[in-house]
Order: structure tokens, then C-alpha cells, then sequence
């Protein structure tokens, strides 16, 4: 089983680290053919890929945020994560064909 951390922000790897996550590979884009069944992916994915993730029978977790406007498009750092009240939240997500 692997736990993946997806994001391309050093804000948000920051943040992860302060947090106390365990992860077994940090990521900027996320494969979704390397993901397996059992492994856990962490981040802010597009439902497409989520959707993928949890076909594959992985667990997605995904990296929320309370965003004002002023902030979006941004950077943020870890401090300003936390303010914007950063938590980890499990989503199960299917395709519907």
C-alpha cells in the first residue's frame, strides 16, 4: 500500500509535513495507472482522476480549502493553509457512464 501526496505547491508540502502526514511519495501529477488497490492518494485532484483513483479501489482523500476570492490564483504558504482552514476529507467518487 502506497500514500501518495499530490500537489505542485511547496505551500501545501509544507503544510503536510507540519501537519505530521505520512506519505510514501510526494507527486506533482498523479498517474493513475500506478495507483493500486489499497494505496491512498492525498490532494486536490480533478474528479476525472479522482474517479479513476477510486475504480482502481485506492482511497481518495482530498486536500480541502475555504478560499476567499482575494486569495485565489495565489500561492499560499502553510500558515495561510491553515487559515483557510486546510483539512484532509475522504471522497468516494464513480463515473457514472
Amino acid at each position: 500500500m502506497t500514500t501518495y501526496f499530490v500537489s505542485r505547491h511547496p505551500g501545501a508540502h509544507d503544510w503536510a509535513a507540519e501537519e505530521g502526514l505520512v506519505v510514501d511519495a510526494v507527486v506533482a501529477h498523479l498517474d493513475p495507472e500506478t495507483v493500486t488497490s489499497g494505496d491512498r492518494v492525498i490532494g486536490s485532484l480533478p474528479v476525472n482522476l479522482a474517479a479513476d483513483v477510486c475504480a482502481r479501489g485506492a482511497r481518495y482523500l482530498h486536500l480541502s480549502l475555504t478560499l476567499p476570492a482575494a486569495l485565489r490564483g495565489r500561492e499560499l504558504d502553510a500558515d495561510q493553509m491553515r487559515a483557510c482552514g486546510a483539512r484532509i476529507e475522504e471522497y468516494r467518487i464513480e463515473r457514472v457512464r
